[in-house]
């Protein structure tokens, strides 16, 4: 398989899994913590070796240049490249850098981007994983909380532009006399 499509399907496979992930009023640490451990059950389910935490292969910039970035999660899977996965609400270069030079290292990144769905979409070949929540005030004034129901409860996605008015009309056929709907 190439990597690219499996990447592709990796990246699929995840979504479909967090779309059984549901919370509410979490706070930003707690969201990206349950988010982890939604990763690291779904590559666990596959019987992948499962790391938090693991060193990137891009050191952390001076005065700790000794050390290793670290990344959310890394599994070695015994039929593949490696995959990392990265979780994040927000959007910094310094991530898109270590993902890149992950890739680079030939492995196979996921980025998980959770939030509202403003997501700004990472350079290739970062593939990035998206999860819609809401937020709002946290009622203790401690900032904001963060909810996500079960797919079937989330609005439907804005369908198209096209009026209604502007669909031809399709005629139906009368009922043939004799059937139930005749005379009706």
């Amino acid at each position: 398989m190439v990597v690219g499509e499996d990447g592709e399907r990796l990246a699929a496979s995840l979504t479909d899994r967090l779309d059984a992930v549901t919370f509410a009023d979490l706070t930003t640490e707690q969201v990206t913590a349950r988010l982890i451990d939604a990763v690291v059950d779904w590559a666990g389910e596959r019987g992948w070796r499962v790391y938090r935490r693991a060193a990137s292969v891009l050191p952390l910039p001076p005065p700790m240049s000794a050390q290793q970035s670290v990344l959310d999660v890394a599994c070695a899977r015994p039929d593949g490249p490696p995959v990392v996965v990265e979780v994040d609400h927000g959007t910094r270069r310094r991530t898109w850098e270590k993902l890149v030079a992950e890739a680079d290292a030939g492995r196979i990144v996921l980025w998980l981007r959770w939030g509202t769905g403003r997501f700004t979409a990472p350079p290739p070949p970062i593939r990035m994983v998206t999860c819609e929540v809401s937020r709002r005030p946290d009622p203790t004034g401690q900032g904001r909380v963060h909810s996500r129901s079960p797919r079937a409860d989330r609005l439907p996605p804005e369908h198209s532009a096209v009026r209604v008015d502007a669909v031809a009309a399709v005629e139906l056929p009368l009922p043939l006399s004799g059937s139930p709907d005749a005379g009706a």
